[in-house]
């Protein structure tokens, strides 16, 4: 680490006494904070915060600003991610203050426009899905998995069925058996093929009365659509199961392909991949669960409802599994989403598709011949290279290739995902990439795999901070900053 007043923590550049502001004397009687909290509650002495002028925090943290790599500032080809460009009018909709000062405490007929909106959001989706009913609680595409299993385990409960096995494909994400385990469920692993698709025989094989869920993301994580999920579907129901669609890589499906259609009986969304909201730091985000009508009982309450021309939330859903988000779920996303929705309408979704699938396809033939991709010549919105050949003749792995992008402007791409792929870069342009920065990162690309590998060992070097020892970082993560050096 390259120690200037950039990369210090705020208690490094802490100065006894510094204040940004002062607060004026309490004018009014204080009372005992002792009798107001419980025993034990009470800190004995004020915490250690660090204490800096108002120009120290700004710049600290201008500063950090112009480290971040972003969507709005670079080439983000983050496979399995989808880190395309926000559009800054649903920023500006997002922000209008009709919107960004509701209070949700307030009376429905105060907030009829937000409500029709987010009936609106329920209805499209629905209809991207191809099903029927829509809930917007979840805050995260992860919740949505939560929440899709919680609504399925409700659905058996009430069904009289006592399945607890979950099947999941082993190219999927992390978090679907995650979800799963903490819906109840037992997890299950489904093979797949060298070519990257469902092994049918092995699905045949651990399907049976106990099969509750088969989840699977499609197109799949190597970014190939999978030509049997009509026929995967078909065999879940044939065994009373339901199938779950991760809808991660939506992107590249709109307005083409419909889950519904292709059998799936519950999926969810990620707002901020395929709509364009923005990725945030860990939040806030939206993960909203669309389902067929069997299961729009077993969903979360209340749902925004139209009752003529007036719109309301609807609590009276004996069956539903409750709440599972505060209120009515993160709204600033789902305005986001609902605006560029309504930008692109149908045909302009369908080309959103389209040329995300003609990028990655693009970007595929110009890196195939160095970063050879197992999964063939032909890919949907992202695909999956390999750095094991050069691995094992000039020992560049794809570590080495990530972090050495970042010395040229590009964030890395995903990296050792999915594990059925040796030394795995999984890159994902998006439609909103143009072809000169497309061209841009193969070139870039090619010119660091011709460099050594005893100099891309120690990349990146231009930033403020080089490689970490990113083992010791995960089992020996720092719990608390303290004042003081670090």
């Amino acid at each position: 680490m390259r120690n200037t007043r950039a990369t210090q923590l705020l208690f490094e550049l802490s100065k006894p006494g510094r204040r940004a502001g002062r607060c004026p004397e309490c004018d009014v009687p204080q009372a005992p904070l002792d009798e107001l909290l419980p025993p034990g509650a009470v800190a004995a002495s004020p915490p250690p915060l660090p204490e800096l002028a108002e120009p120290d925090v700004i710049r600290h943290y201008v500063n950090l600003s112009t480290q971040n790599m972003s969507v709005d500032t670079h080439t983000y080809p983050l496979g399995s991610c989808t880190m395309k460009y926000n559009p800054k009018r649903n920023e500006r909709v997002a922000a209008m203050p009709g919107i960004a000062h509701l209070h949700p405490y307030q009376p429905e007929d105060t907030l009829q426009g937000m409500l029709q909106l987010l009936f609106e959001v329920q209805t499209y989706l629905a209809e991207i899905g191809g099903l029927d009913a829509v809930s917007l609680q979840p805050a995260a595409g992860a919740h949505g998995e939560l929440t899709s299993l919680l609504v399925a385990a409700a659905y058996f409960r009430d069904t009289g069925q006592h399945r607890k096995r979950v099947l999941i494909p082993d190219t999927a994400h992390g978090t679907n058996p995650a979800s799963a385990a903490m819906a109840g469920f037992e997890c299950v692993t489904v093979k797949s093929t060298p070519q990257g698709f469902v092994d049918m025989e092995d699905l045949a094989a651990r399907l049976d009365e106990n099969t509750a869920v088969f989840m699977i993301t499609n197109p799949n994580t190597l970014g190939m659509f999978e030509r049997q999920i009509r026929q995967i579907a078909d065999r879940v129901h044939a065994a009373g199961g339901l199938l779950y669609l991760d809808g991660a890589n939506m992107n590249a499906i709109l307005g083409i392909a419909r889950p519904g259609d292709f059998g799936a009986d519950m999926m969810h969304y990620n707002p901020h991949k395929t709509f364009s909201g923005p990725h945030g730091g860990g939040g806030p985000g939206a993960g909203p669960i669309a389902v067929r009508k069997v299961l729009e009982p077993y969903l979360p309450s209340p749902v925004v409802v139209r009752r003529g021309d007036r719109f309301a939330l609807d609590y009276d859903r004996k069956k539903s599994i409750g709440r599972v988000r505060s209120f009515f779920g993160n709204t600033g996303v789902l305005v986001r989403a609902y605006a560029y929705i309504r930008t692109h309408g149908p045909d302009g979704l369908k080309r959103v598709a389209e040329n995300a699938v003609l990028n990655a396809n693009y970007l595929l033939a110009r890196v195939k011949g160095f970063l050879p991709v197992a999964q063939g010549d032909r890919c949907m919105h992202e695909f999956v290279a390999t750095a094991a050949k050069l691995k094992a003749e000039k020992g560049i792995s794809a570590m080495d290739i990530a972090k050495r992008l970042l010395d040229h402007g590009f964030h890395a791409p995903t990296v050792y995902f999915p594990i059925t792929v040796k030394e795995a870069m999984m890159i994902e342009p998006t439609e909103t990439e143009s072809k000169e920065s497309l061209d841009a990162l193969a070139d870039t690309l090619l010119s660091i795999t011709q460099e050594s590998a005893e100099f891309l060992h120690e990349a990146p070097h231009t930033t403020p901070i080089s490689r970490p020892d990113e083992v010791a970082a995960a089992r020996k993560p720092v719990l608390k900053w303290t004042p003081g050096p670090a």
